[in-house]
Order: structure tokens, then sequence, then C-alpha cells
């Protein structure tokens, strides 16, 4: 029987990451760290995991949160290439990534980059997802231009993050409120060769298609209506999955 992934966030993942942390500076409390998570990590569920570590994380340093993001960034690690690799070499991150979702929000610019960093060694979709509810007119700007981003991962990251219904994260209506902004980045995306991308852009359809099918069927349409790609073929048979016939 394999290790369940919640147990890959166990006390001595708790003290790999310390030590990275500690390596990189001294403004990190590392025996408070342990205080707050050593005791019960390993009696929680995977989500409480992610959130107990992120919240002592929080209390472990006293810097600004700046600062902090500097911080992660020095002990993130090589960039991967291609779109594999996130929960077999990157999975370790999760818990920053946690730590800006709950605390990101109110530093747009440092977290938008910050998660534009981590999405080149794990993903970002769900840290990004307040920062698009808090402020929608500039992350959709900046989103526009990832989505032709030369790094699939991030291309990736344009289009996952803005899926109404991803799994494991509170619905977000940015893709039916700023529906043309919406539109333009999947198109940008529709011919994507990264076969990930494909399988992000179709999965938002699918999520549209369950919210709103007039909206997905003016997608559909309208990319029907030009000179249709193979790739963008797949991706519309992908993401129809679940249309009814009649």
């Amino acid at each position: 029987m394999g290790i369940k992934v919640k147990d890959y966030y166990n006390v001595p993942y708790l003290e790999e990451l310390a030590d990275k942390i500690s390596a990189v500076t001294k403004d990190f409390n590392k025996e408070k760290f342990f205080e707050l998570t050593k005791s019960s990590i390993e009696d929680l569920e995977f989500n409480q995991r992610q959130e107990l570590v992120a919240k002592a994380l929080y209390k472990a340093f006293d810097v600004e949160y700046k600062d902090i993001i500097d911080i992660f960034t020095k002990i993130l690690g090589d960039e991967l290439r291609g779109n594999s690799g996130a929960f077999t070499e990157g999975w370790w991150l999760w818990p920053i990534g946690k730590y800006v979702e709950l605390y990101g929000d109110e530093y747009l610019d440092v977290s938008i980059a910050f998660s534009k960093e981590l999405t080149k060694r794990f993903t970002s979709e769900y840290c990004m997802r307040p920062l698009i509810n808090k402020n929608p007119d500039k992350a959709l700007k900046i989103l526009r231009d990832w989505s032709k981003d030369s790094h699939e991962r991030v291309r990736r990251l344009s289009s996952e993050c803005l899926r109404i219904r991803l799994p494991w994260a509170k619905k977000l209506f940015t893709a039916l409120e700023y529906f043309d902004e919406y539109f333009e980045i999947l198109s940008n995306l529709k011919d994507d060769r990264d076969k990930y991308i494909q399988k992000s852009v179709a999965n938002n359809l699918n999520d549209l298609y369950k919210e709103d099918p007039d909206k997905f069927y003016f997608i559909i349409n309208k990319w029907k209506s030009d000179n249709i790609s193979k790739e963008c073929e797949w991706v519309i048979k992908h993401g129809s999955r679940n249309v009814k016939e009649g």
C-alpha cells in the first residue's frame, strides 16, 4: 500500500523545510515553528496540514511580507520544464503556496511575481485565486501576458487559475464576470501544443458549460468558425465531454 499524499507532510518534512529556510536567513524562529507544528501535524488531514505549516511560518517570522517572499524565493531551487514534476519534485512547496494564498492578497505585485516563479517549480493556481478575486482588472492583464509567455508552466497557470470549479478550491466566477478577458486568454492557448495546457483549457470549458452553457457555446462556435487546429479540436472535444446530446 502506497503512502498517502498527506503523509509526505510529516515531522521529517518540517525539519527539512526549516533547514532550507534557516540556511538562507537568521529571521526565522525554527523553535517556534516546531512548537506550532510537530506535535499535531501527523494527526491532521491533507488540507489541515497545509494550513498548519503556512500559519506556523507566518508566526515564525518577524519581518515584513516582502522580506519573507524574498526568503522563499531563495529556496525555490531550479526551474522545471514541461508541465510534469510538480507533484514528484515540487510537492514540498505546497505550504509555501498556501502561505501566499492566506496572506498575500494585500501585496498584489509581490505575490503575483512570486506566483510566477513558484509555478515554474510547483504550481500556483491556488495562491493566485485570492489575488484575482482582490484585483481582477490588474490580475487579468497580467494573465493575458502570461498566456503568451515562453515558459509553458506560466502559460498553463494563466488558464488553470481561472477555472470556475478548480478542485480543492472555492468557486471563482471571474470567468463569467470578465468574460471578454477570459475568452481572450483561452483563445491565446487553444492551439498550444503542450498537452497539459490543452487539458487546462478543456477543463475550463467543462467548468464553463456547467455554469453558463451559452458562454460555453459562444467560445466553441467561435473557435470552430476559424481555421481550427488539431490541438483546438482536441480541446473542444475534451471540454465538451459532459455536454448532453439532444
